[in-house]
């Protein structure tokens, strides 16, 4: 009798799919800031403002999305708007978070090399570039003074930061090290691991929401999964078939499909993990891109609302633009397939992986683990700040005399600004441009 009345009461609050269209429509446009700003935005709509989904069952979504390859914020997007209103609401939900963004990168990406070469746009990126290091340094310290709780995740964010910028381990390799690790580290153990909670563990009543932490996981159904993922393995082998079969220089496309599905299929830790693997493979073993173009790229996609990921369908323009003679349409169609590439894999490993992690959200060993793999997102997050800090404050070479002192000055008036007045993202982006301005009219 109990359970009628619960379904009733969701039945009852359950939210107009209408209103959560526009919700994700507007969040596509307004979501600057990062993973902390699109999370907090679809926080205090979702659960504060209209209550449709419990506190403890939005942190526990994020987590699951945490555990998952890929731009968790993107994927919790796709989660809410999937457990709100079926298929139809996760891939709708899913697709706004992204166009606006999408649009708006390949608006820039065009600007960019049609004036890149202007003295004006490059005081522009000289004024932008150093904040984006300060954001990055910011993020650093923010996830770290959350995810660093013992002596063995500071130890995991330090070798994860070794390996990957001494070493050169991709980062796939350090995280899967860190999850087998975890697991074997967390058996050994002689003493019960207490983790930290955010979420509000003390909330043990749950309201009555249309999506709450009381609710039934499905069961898993083996035929059904399969099902799924052969629909999704052909969603990505038509396209594909289509770029190798059809579009000039077939290797070429071979490898930029596959180099973008394997970074989202294998960089578990969101966008600052699977950047700088990125990164590393097209300005070095690819040569599609130059290390300032990469650097330009990830300043443009700090502008833009919606994912940090986003800039990988920058990379993916400027493959294209470069390799093709600086053709404007092979560009366009590397972003578009960037685009198809990256981000169908959230989709899919929402739909199919989800539910499943969904049954493991009181496990132990996989929240010990997880918080293992927050720990080494650290120290590849430094790793991503270095990349950068290379480039854009000694852009000719290490030593004092090669350091761009009024790109520091910046960085530091950044990074005064975000810590201590706790200045939003869009400000700081368009009080660097001023800066930039103000160098171009100086020199």
């Amino acid at each position: 009798m109990e359970e009628k009345i619960s379904v009733e009461r969701n039945e009852l609050h359950a939210p107009d799919f209408g209103e959560a269209l526009r919700f994700w429509f507007v969040l596509g446009w307004i979501s600057f800031g990062g993973t902390t700003g699109h999370i907090t935005l679809m926080h205090d709509f979702l659960v504060d403002r209209k209550k449709w989904v419990s506190n403890k069952k939005f942190f526990q979504a994020l987590n699951a999305c945490m555990l998952l390859p890929g731009p968790e914020a993107h994927q919790l997007t796709i989660y809410l708007g999937w457990k709100l209103h079926g298929l139809k609401g996760g891939i709708l939900a899913g697709l706004f978070f992204i166009l606006p963004s999408l649009l708006i990168i390949f608006g820039l990406s065009l600007l960019y090399v049609y004036f890149g070469n202007s003295t004006f746009l490059v005081a522009l990126f000289s004024g932008l570039k150093p904040a984006v290091l300060a954001i990055i340094l910011f993020a650093t310290y923010k996830v770290g003074q959350k995810s660093l709780q013992s002596k063995w995740h500071y130890l995991v964010a330090l070798m994860a930061f070794l390996l990957s910028y001494f070493v050169g381990v991709p980062m796939p390799w350090i995280i899967l090290a860190v999850i087998i690790g975890g697991f074997g580290l967390y058996f050994l153990t002689s003493k019960e691991i207490n983790l930290k909670s955010d979420q509000g563990e003390a909330e043990d009543a749950e309201g009555d929401y249309p999506v709450n932490s009381l609710e039934k996981v499905p069961p898993i159904s083996i035929p059904k999964i399969g099902l799924q993922l052969l629909i999704f393995f052909l969603l990505w082998l038509c396209p594909f078939t289509v770029l190798y079969l059809f579009m000039p220089d077939s290797a070429f496309w071979k490898e930029l499909s596959f180099l973008f599905t394997k970074s989202a299929y294998l960089t578990i830790g969101g966008s600052y993990t699977v950047i700088p693997y990125v990164a590393g493979l097209v300005t070095e073993n690819f040569l599609w891109l130059t290390k300032t173009q990469m650097i330009d790229g990830f300043a443009l996609a700090e502008t833009t609302p919606g994912p940090l990921v986003i800039v990988l369908t920058y990379v993916g323009f400027m493959a294209g633009f470069n390799h093709f003679d600086h053709s404007y349409v092979m560009a366009s169609v590397g972003l578009m397939a960037t685009a198809y590439f990256t981000f169908l894999p959230n989709f899919a490993l929402i739909f199919v992986g989800a539910p499943l992690i969904e049954r493991s959200q009181k496990n132990k060993a996989v929240q010990y683990v997880l918080s293992l793999v927050t720990a080494a997102v650290v120290g590849v997050i430094v790793n991503l700040a270095c990349y950068l800090g290379q480039g854009i404050l000694f852009p000719n070479g290490f030593g004092l005399l090669e350091l761009d002192w009024k790109a520091l000055l910046w960085v530091a008036v950044s990074l005064f600004l975000l810590y201590g007045y706790r200045i939003g993202m869009l400000q700081l982006i368009l009080l660097s441009l001023l800066y930039g301005g103000l160098l171009y009219l100086l020199s």
